[in-house]
């Protein structure tokens, strides 16, 4: 049996005069992969602080197992109090890193001196003794998949998703046993998540995660917690194994409080008809009437965005691109491109960070002139611009005095005319929080009143940048099924991939070249694409570096001798047996099996696998080269 490496017991805690949780207690053993979800705004953030030691519980208590290595990745890292991203990234108390940090320094110098070259050649031999070059490699390889390069660059620089990547890769460089990951998606290129989630799960950890993307949640955890009115609900298995449980459960916990109903009315026909004084033999029956009356009145309302704006009418002409151009600092991020748009078309942009988006849906909107082409815009278009960064909080402004700036009063798509106050109270704002200021607010709620305010101008023309960040999965639901009936156009900027295959028709591509591709698909058939051109380019590189190895072996003359002819034999015949059984274990991982230590078994197996392969491959290579 696996060992619990987290413990909480009878937690409670409040914030702002609002109670998150009470009393709640679970665990989490080691190896074990856990999601915790529930709408914005009920403490997921809180709770992983508190476990975390950020904050202060009220009551309860948090253990973790005895010299548990842990890590933890805050929503919003801030790294102010470091100089460059070096210096964030080692961590001090680490020998391995303090060696390193010295020598990459030394190595980075433009001018070294002779002490600088003797000291240089004692920290190699202090390297050596350590064997640190793994721990080097190992770094350089999650700098190199986060997109770290220039490691002398000031922290001041840094946008806040390039801090949460830095944040991310010291987190994982200290081999935690325990991860703690609030959102580790945001900001993250889609290649980037790719292989985050592959990462992760094939580690041998213990995880408990904030996320709000599925795929991700999916494809990493093996058991989902759920905060609902301040108690925790767990449910093994997939987010699709949630859903279903989910639902068993509140047609039961309905069941039964319809039978409780239904038994309280005769119980509290006999509860009347007794005297006050009532004997012993009657007291279990009182207890039970007791019991009825808590399971009758049990709340199984649940809570759930409302969205019932509609968009103007759009007219014939509604967007034409023509030939449009964009350079920035010396570099152009597009050019040449044109595109008309029709009615109701749903478009997803992709494209690594950097590579121009943002920039295109400011050409689009017209908030920046382009430097070539024209945009002709239909006279009875509205654009409705819901950007990355959230709403401002402007001091002592309350949610619905931000709200009324607006509009005072708004028409629905039925007709039916709503106050600022009724259409709060439709997004999940009760009156309480209404009154309060905006500062107050969790970062996923201040996305949702941002949200409003772009719906309430009724645009026919919605452009969404990162739309799903900080967002809670049921909002994400409900906001997906409202975008599918929009009749209106779609431009979205996203790297939640459930979010993007979901909702749109096609793709238009930013790479790093300065031509916009449009793809006719969603994101897992663009994915499908791109690994099917990079088995291509691979098998092409193949035949290239044998034609190379053949002048090389004409030219040279030499051979391999019958020992290393079987031994590349073997090579070939073993390394596609452990690609085989290595799949077969990624699968396992992802059956929704809940037996941790099989999981802990299959996590060991895939790395053994892996490192074998690694060096099958290198040995095939050194080989091939002779053959």
């Amino acid at each position: 049996m696996a060992a619990i490496a987290l413990s909480v017991e009878k937690l409670t805690k409040s914030f702002n005069e609002k109670q998150l949780f009470n009393d709640i207690t679970f665990g989490i053993d080691q190896g074990q992969k856990v999601a915790l979800v529930g709408v914005n705004g009920c403490g997921k953030s809180t709770l992983l602080n508190v476990i975390a030691g950020q904050e202060q519980q009220d009551a309860g208590i948090v253990s973790f197992q005895k010299d548990l290595k842990i890590a933890y990745l805050d929503q919003a890292p801030d790294l102010s109090e470091f100089h460059t991203i070096l210096d964030s990234i080692f961590d001090a108390s680490h020998p391995e890193a303090k060696l390193l940090n010295e020598y990459w320094k030394l190595v980075e110098k433009s001018s070294p001196t002779e002490a600088d070259q003797e000291k240089l050649q004692e920290l190699i031999t202090q390297i050596d003794g350590l064997n640190a070059w793994d721990y080097e490699f190992r770094l350089k390889e999650i700098l190199g998949k986060l997109g770290i390069n220039n490691l002398e660059r000031p922290i001041v620089e840094l946008s806040g998703g390039q801090q949460k990547r830095i944040a991310l890769a010291k987190a994982m460089l200290g081999e935690p046993d325990f991860l703690i990951l609030d959102e580790p998606t945001n900001h993250l290129d889609l290649d980037i998540i790719e292989w985050l989630e592959e990462y992760l799960a094939a580690q041998n950890l213990g995880l408990l995660m904030v996320t709000h993307d599925r795929y991700f949640l999916d494809k990493v955890c093996n058991e989902i917690i759920e905060i609902d009115k301040g108690n925790l609900f767990r449910y093994k298995g997939t987010y699709a194994d949630y859903l279903e449980k989910k639902g068993e459960a509140l047609e039961n916990a309905k069941t039964v409080r319809d039978k409780a109903r239904n038994l309280l009315s005769k119980e509290l026909e006999w509860m009347r008809r007794q005297p006050k004084a009532r004997g012993t033999k009657a007291k279990y029956r009182i207890d039970a009437f007791h019991d009825t009356k808590k399971k009758a009145k049990v709340d199984l309302s649940t809570s759930e965005l409302e969205i019932k704006i509609s968009g103007k009418r759009q007219g014939k002409k509604i967007l034409e691109l023509n030939k449009i151009a964009k350079a920035w600092e010396g570099k152009n991020m597009f050019k040449d491109f044109s595109h008309i748009f029709t009615r109701g078309e749903k478009v997803g942009i992709v494209g690594y960070n950097g590579t121009g988006k943002s920039t295109f849906l400011n050409v689009v909107t017209q908030t920046i002139t382009p430097d070539a082409g024209e945009i002709d815009l239909g006279v009875n278009t509205l654009f409705g611009y819901y950007k990355q960064d959230t709403i401002q909080e402007e001091p002592g402004k309350t949610v619905l005095e931000s709200i009324q700036e607006v509009a005072e009063v708004i028409t629905l798509d039925d007709g039916s005319v709503v106050t600022a106050s009724q259409l709060l109270n439709q997004f999940l704002f009760d009156p309480k929080v209404q009154h309060s200021h905006i500062a107050k607010l969790s970062g996923g709620e201040k996305r949702r009143l941002q949200l409003l305010k772009v719906l309430m101008a009724n645009p026919n023309f919605l452009i969404l940048d990162e739309p799903t960040n900080d967002l809670d999965i049921v909002t994400l639901n409900i906001l997906e099924d409202y975008l599918q009936n929009f009749s209106g156009c779609l431009l979205i900027v996203s790297h939640d991939r459930y979010f993007m295959d979901k909702l749109v028709d096609h793709l238009f591509v930013f790479d790093h070249s300065d031509v916009i591709r449009d793809f006719p698909g969603n994101y897992t058939d663009y994915r499908v694409e791109q690994k099917e051109k990079k088995k291509e380019a691979q098998s092409s590189s193949n035949v290239s570096q044998e034609k190379t190895n053949t002048k090389t072996r004409e030219s040279e003359k030499k051979k391999l001798t019958y020992k290393e002819q079987q031994e590349f034999k073997k090579i070939e015949d073993q390394m596609p047996k452990l690609e085989t059984r290595k799949e077969e274990l990624n699968q396992l991982l992802n059956s929704g099996e809940t037996d941790h230590v099989k999981l802990t078994e299959w996590s060991q197996e895939i790395e053994n696998l892996q490192n074998d392969l690694d060096e099958m491959e290198m040995r095939w290579l050194e080989l091939s080269e002779y053959l």
